[in-house]
């Protein structure tokens, strides 16, 4: 589905995007989305470095955890911090929350602040073309990255008809190289992307069933 979300289906870690008609200019956007990963950076630099005590002090209790935009969401605790955001954007996108779980495990460990060897950000691991397609101006916050990720996630579905496990090789390898062998691309991090991921899912339906 070429046209989903304004979304140009390629290698989402590799290839170039662009995006026309916006209301913020280019240069300014990108000048925001600079800053604030630069910012996203340093907060995850120095909640890292904190020693033990200073974090523990620092964190939420379980039972008060929460999600809001204007937190620094580092000290949640991960299971609770984006339940609430991760099932708003699955209801928006017709989606499994299970799925997007699983999909923030996989990428990121839900550390909002991570960035990979590639480049890709936050939560759901967006490339900065990614988010800029999908006027995200900060990939380091939470709900913005998850509602990003959970529109990409859900034009890939549409794009193979809802075939999981050709949606994930997309995400992880890009839909051209999908495409490209017309399957599940031979590559073993793709692979093992697409198992990890199907794995993670089918624990924490396993574990919510047994709380019922």
């Amino acid at each position: 589905m070429r046209d989903f979300l304004g979304l140009r289906h390629g290698d989402r870690r590799h290839e170039q995007r662009r995006h026309d008609g916006q209301s913020i200019p280019r240069d300014r956007r990108r000048r925001e989305r600079r800053h604030r990963t630069i910012r996203g950076v340093l907060l995850g630099m120095f909640a890292i470095s904190l020693p033990a005590h200073l974090s523990r002090q620092a964190s939420i209790s379980t039972a008060e955890a929460s999600v809001s935009i204007s937190e620094d969401y580092r000290a949640l605790p991960a299971p609770l911090a984006y339940n609430d955001v991760i099932d708003e954007a699955a209801d928006l996108y017709d989606l499994d929350p299970n799925l997007l779980h699983a999909i923030i495990l996989a990428e990121s460990a839900f550390n909002p602040f991570a960035v990979s060897k590639a480049g890709a950000q936050g939560l759901m691991q967006l490339m900065p073309e990614l988010s800029e397609e999908l006027q995200v101006l900060d990939p380091f916050d939470p709900r913005q990255n998850i509602f990003a990720g959970a529109a990409y996630i859900k034009s890939l579905l549409e794009r193979h008809h809802g075939n999981l496990d050709l949606a994930l090789a997309s995400y992880n390898a890009g839909p051209g190289n999908v495409d490209l062998y017309k399957g599940v691309p031979p590559f073993p991090e793709t692979r093992r992307y697409v198992r990890l991921v199907r794995s993670f899912m089918k624990e924490r339906t396993r574990k919510l069933q047994a709380t019922v």
